[in-house]
């Protein structure tokens, strides 16, 4: 097909590189880090990414690791339900689970589909060339017929594709995510006063959780002790296990993170030979679970047009028609959840929590109904 390069080794670009090399691509990724092992976080991979992962080989291995079993929804500082669902409900109407695992599992598989040689590690890229592939990189200067640009939500390949367009803003939340030893922990998201907790077991006996709280940009401890100390004073009054969750946790361990999206959406996903992929292209916040699982989507489209179409302008065109309105809609949507997240005043929770309840009352599929034009997403086929 010819020669590729991926900018970033993440979820996204590995997911691109090992996508082309299936397709008959000679695949070259760069990363600046010296190692490819991501922060200690979890990851949701929902019906529409496991899909995606089918054409590569690996969305079989990654069912067999799915732990989500049971209610699954929103609650109540209390502990009662707003919205509750099940994971057999949600299985039964996609036909497929939703995964929850650690984001290194998914590394590690993916890293393990590329050819020998194709990771370059320690290797920043400094500029593009979007009309002739030119790359120069800490190693020399590289040329390819396609580069991916998944370089992330600070992308510097998108700022210099499209200078002037509007950077990704804060969403009004900072996050905090981290993983405890357990086991039998129920799925949920509990929703406070401009506060999250989420409880998500994962394979062998281990629980993600992650919590948010509306404050100002950059707020935050330096010292990790002070930041879990922050976590206990915010949650320490909510439902079990909660509480317990927040006092297993190894401050060390414990990521913060304030978090931004861009609801502005680019002109197009591509700019001559170059294509820009996940957090580069449409960062969004992580509220529908679909930050990795859309970078996934572009991956597969990506390479199944770049490899398809008679030239590689052709596919990344076709990659942008397919992938600019699904991304926007899915950033969109991600934001507006974040707004209700964000909410403080007495009246306007106990509005939002009035309307969630009433629609779960409509019975366990009232919330899946709302991620069917999520879920129900199918890669592209030859």
């Amino acid at each position: 097909m010819g020669d590729a390069l991926v900018i970033g080794a993440g979820i996204g670009g590995l997911t691109a590189a090992a996508a082309l090399a299936t397709r008959g691509w000679t695949v070259t990724v760069c990363e600046r880090a010296p190692s490819v092992e991501p922060v200690g976080s979890g990851l949701a991979i929902a019906p529409n990414a496991l899909r995606a992962l089918d054409t590569i080989g690996i969305g079989d291995r990654l069912r067999e690791l799915a732990a989500l079993q049971g209610v699954a929804g929103i609650r109540r500082t209390s502990g009662g339900w707003l919205s509750r669902t099940s994971a057999e409900a949600a299985q039964a109407r996609y036909g497929d689970p939703i995964v929850l695992l650690r984001r290194a599992t998914v590394v590690e598989l993916l890293t393990g589909l590329l050819p020998p040689g194709a990771l370059r590690l320690n290797t920043a890229v400094h500029d593009v060339d979007a009309s002739s592939g030119r790359v120069r990189t800490d190693a020399g200067e590289l040329r390819a017929d396609l580069v991916v640009a998944a370089d992330g939500i600070r992308s510097a390949v998108r700022r210099a594709l499209f200078p002037g367009h509007p950077e990704p803003v804060y969403s009004g939340v900072t996050a905090w995510r981290f993983i405890v030893p357990g086991s039998g922990a129920t799925a949920a998201e509990t929703w406070g006063r401009g506060l999250v907790f989420g409880v998500m077991p994962l394979a062998g006996d281990e629980v993600y959780c992650y919590a948010t709280a509306a404050v100002p940009s950059g707020w935050g401890h330096a010292d990790p002790a002070e930041e879990k100390a922050e976590l206990l004073r915010r949650f320490r009054t909510w439902h079990a296990p909660i509480p317990a969750l927040v006092e297993r946790a190894d401050p060390a361990r414990v990521i913060r993170s304030d978090v931004f999206s861009m609801e502005t959406p680019l002109p197009a996903f591509h700019r001559g030979r170059v294509a820009l992929l996940g957090d580069a292209a449409h960062p969004m916040t992580p509220n529908l679970g679909q930050g990795a699982c859309q970078a996934i989507e572009d991956a597969i489209v990506l390479a199944h047009h770049a490899s398809d179409c008679a030239s590689v302008e052709d596919g990344l065109a076709a990659y942008t028609r397919d992938r600019l309105p699904r991304t926007t809609a899915i950033v969109r949507r991600s934001a507006s959840i974040t707004r209700l997240t964000r909410l403080t005043g007495p009246a306007t929770v106990f509005a939002r929590d009035t309307v969630l309840s009433l629609a779960g009352l409509t019975g366990p599929t009232a919330a899946l109904r709302q991620a069917d034009a999520v879920f129900n997403w199918r890669p592209p086929t030859s």
